[in-house]
């Protein structure tokens, strides 16, 4: 799987763009501000619907602009696809696949799959739970459609849930309607929190295998699942939590409060890993989700590096750049001497000024 092109209008700060990629490694290089993550982001919404950096498509248009088009061609195994996204400041965004209009933007996922990683997945370590839960849901998502569907659904569900919980303190003849939704909430939430069981346990067999190459056996990766309830529970929590979430008007125990424990040498990273340890972490994360993805798929993903290997030592930068084989890669990086003088290999390279993008190879 490879993007064989893209092509942009009024995205971010480039007012055109249309450049070819090769299904190898393909380099942008140039100053920082000049639109090389721009054309990251533009890759990784084409493919997912979702920024990276912003959940507001107004943000992604062009200053002083009404609207943004992208079109990224894609060639797969299967076939190739034209995927459209027509962005409006005021309006959803609409996506396009082949020229027919998709219903709903959920619809893209599965047709491409991508692993973006920049310096900022640090937050997968470093923050709270919420950036360990959505990691987990946009890789099961991406390769689990029913996944997808149980994640909608109990998100649903548990807004119905916690509406009604502040709603029955002035409506008390609502009670016996919350057994319908603890009825609901707990069967899907209890999929959920299989899946993620299950999923944790294949991510936790490869990233632990690529860690040790990337600290030459000097630190071993562990992953911990810390689901909230046990599927089996949930609904007995519910039950026993009802007089707690009444009081506190909101919905206390579900895999919407789980969390993933990152250790090496059973040391917890997210409390006392040095930032290099967490970042060799997140990097093994994001290799391992390559492995998954192809596993699952049958095809190897787009990688998307975003200014990586700045924040690498070069024994990890060595380790990066030699496991790319049959993947196609698109990175940013401020100097071409420092890549060239590494002797990293790239097909193409693409210098990013001001946000316009010339070939050079």
């Amino acid at each position: 799987m490879y993007v064989s092109s893209l092509k942009l209008q009024n995205f971010r700060n480039i007012p055109e763009l249309s450049i070819d990629f090769s299904p190898g490694i393909n380099m942008l290089y140039g100053e920082n501000a000049q639109g090389k993550t721009n054309v990251l982001e533009a890759l990784y919404l084409s493919g997912t619907t979702k920024s990276h950096r912003t959940s507001h498509d107004r943000d992604l248009i062009r200053l002083g602009e009404a609207e943004s088009h992208l079109r990224m061609e894609v060639v797969r195994k299967a076939g190739d696809y034209r995927i459209d996204l027509h962005l409006k400041k005021n309006k959803p965004k609409g996506v396009a696949v082949g020229g027919l209009p998709l219903r709903r933007a959920g619809e893209l996922l599965g047709i491409v799959h991508m692993v973006f990683f920049s310096p900022e997945d640090l937050a997968i370590i470093k923050n709270g739970p919420g950036e360990r839960r959505k990691f987990l849901d946009i890789v099961l998502s991406s390769i689990d459609g029913i996944y997808l569907k149980d994640l909608t659904l109990y998100q649903r569900c548990l807004t119905q849930r916690n509406r009604l919980l502040h709603d029955l303190f002035a409506r008390p003849d609502l009670l016996p309607s919350l057994d319908v939704w603890d009825e609901q909430l707990a069967d899907i939430g209890g999929r959920i929190i299989e899946k993620r069981r299950t999923f944790v346990l294949e991510l936790e067999e490869k990233a632990r295998t690529i860690h040790r190459m990337l600290t030459g056996g000097a630190e071993e990766l562990s992953l911990r699942y810390e689901a909230n309830v046990a599927a089996e529970a949930f609904a007995k929590k519910l039950r026993s939590g009802r007089d707690t979430d009444l009081r506190m008007k909101t919905t206390g125990a579900g895999p919407h409060r789980d969390d993933l424990g990152i250790l090496t040498n059973a040391l917890d990273l997210r409390l006392f890993g040095s930032q290099g340890q967490q970042r060799t972490a997140a990097l093994s994360l994001k290799l391992s989700q390559i492995g998954l993805l192809e596993e699952k798929t049958g095809e190897r993903p787009i990688l998307l590096l975003d200014d990586v290997l700045s924040e690498l030592d070069r024994g990890r930068q060595n380790y990066l750049m030699g496991s790319l084989q049959d993947t196609q890669t698109i990175l940013t990086c401020t100097g071409l001497d420092e890549f060239v003088e590494k002797n990293f290999h790239a097909d193409r390279v693409f210098h990013v000024e001001n946000g316009r993008v010339e070939v050079e190879k």
